[in-house]
């Protein structure tokens, strides 16, 4: 593993324990170069998975990505990061498992904004408002309304 700090190639492994989750291995490792330490996590990945953008545009799914639009939505919220990484855990293996190599955009979306109505509401209207493209607050009234109903339902 390359030293994030001198890019020294090689590192030597001094703990490894699972998440608590226990969907990955968290690796302390230091440096052989410099003597730095840093962490790393490795996950199981039981596809390579392709994003179809707009315009039929393809890229690699990257989980970052996923989990960087989940935690802009709860950021500042009381949400323990436990949960937003289960939530970032269990779409990316109901996208792994659906026996498809490629899934849209806007499945992907549609899997964060199911994850996230139940997991905060007030972070579900948020990824909604970029998700579905929201031009003005009328749009964010109306959507903000049929959330509030649903809720006391």
């Amino acid at each position: 593993m390359r030293c994030p700090f001198c890019s020294h190639e090689d590192s030597q492994v001094k703990d490894s324990r699972p998440t608590d989750d226990g969907a990955a291995i968290r690796r302390r490792r230091q440096c052989e170069g410099c003597g730095a330490r840093f962490t790393t996590f490795e996950r199981i990945q039981l596809r390579e998975l392709t994003v179809v953008k707009s315009e039929n545009k393809r890229e690699p799914f990257e989980r970052a990505k996923l989990e960087r639009s989940i935690q802009i939505a709860c950021r500042k919220r009381p949400i323990d990061p436990v949960r937003v990484e289960r939530l970032v855990t269990g779409i990316q293996r109901q996208i792994e498992t659906s026996g498809e190599s490629e899934i849209s955009t806007a499945a992907i979306g549609q899997l964060v904004m199911e994850g996230l109505k139940a997991l905060d509401s007030v972070a579900y209207i948020r990824f909604a408002s970029v998700y579905k493209d929201f031009r003005e607050a009328k749009d964010f009234e109306d959507f903000a309304g049929a959330v509030t109903e649903a809720g006391k339902q």
